[in-house]
């Protein structure tokens, strides 16, 4: 995958920099993933797809001013997005140590001044409201939309990153989009 092409065909416009901080995340996540197997993506271009994925939504999100990203993991997607929209403030809550590590690492040596790791668990964190709340891979929906309430507020949007699995989550659940693209269903719950 040629990430720039791929996105620049979803008429998703990043500025150069993007793309320079996302092969220097790209280079460190495999350096680092050999030593303390941060996630599954072991191929330059296996990451590369990972980022795609986590960039995507940016083609049809709203402006925002603070997210959350529930269990970043390596990153994905709360430090991807956090390095293509700048002007929102990205709080990514990942509770294994060396995880959030690598993302604090990662965050100053991108001087990613609009990222704030904890390395904590989300029942950890002080309860506010977001304008976003991201999540990928972390849990099914319902206990999803449990973890994220103390977080909610009129008008929070809440993306979760979900597979085909999304239609039987969302059974009980009646003010949602789900956005599909590719290899991913993108589900948008309205508060």
């Amino acid at each position: 995958m040629e990430l720039a092409k791929a996105i620049e065909s979803q008429k998703i416009v990043l500025s150069p920099l993007f793309y320079e901080r996302a092969d220097f995340f790209t280079r460190q996540l495999l350096l680092w993933n050999k030593v303390h197997n941060l996630t599954g993506a072991t191929t330059y271009e296996a990451v590369q797809e990972h980022i795609f994925d986590a960039v995507y939504p940016v083609s049809f999100l709203p402006a925002v001013k603070t997210v959350l990203d529930i269990g970043t993991g390596a990153g994905f997607p709360g430090l991807i997005m956090a390095m293509a929209l700048e002007n929102s403030h990205f709080t990514l809550v990942e509770p294994l140590q060396k995880r959030s590590a690598f993302l604090t690492y990662i965050a100053a040596s991108l001087h990613l001044e609009n990222v704030t790791v904890l390395g904590r668990r989300i029942q950890e964190v002080e309860a506010k409201p977001y304008d976003l709340i991201t999540s990928r891979a972390v849990t099914n929906t319902e206990e999803l939309l449990s973890l994220s309430q103390p977080f909610i507020a009129k008008g929070t949007l809440l993306l979760y990153f979900k597979g085909e699995q999304v239609y039987d989550e969302i059974k009980n659940i009646f003010d949602y989009r789900i956005i599909q693209a590719p290899h991913r269903n993108y589900l948008i719950i309205q508060r």
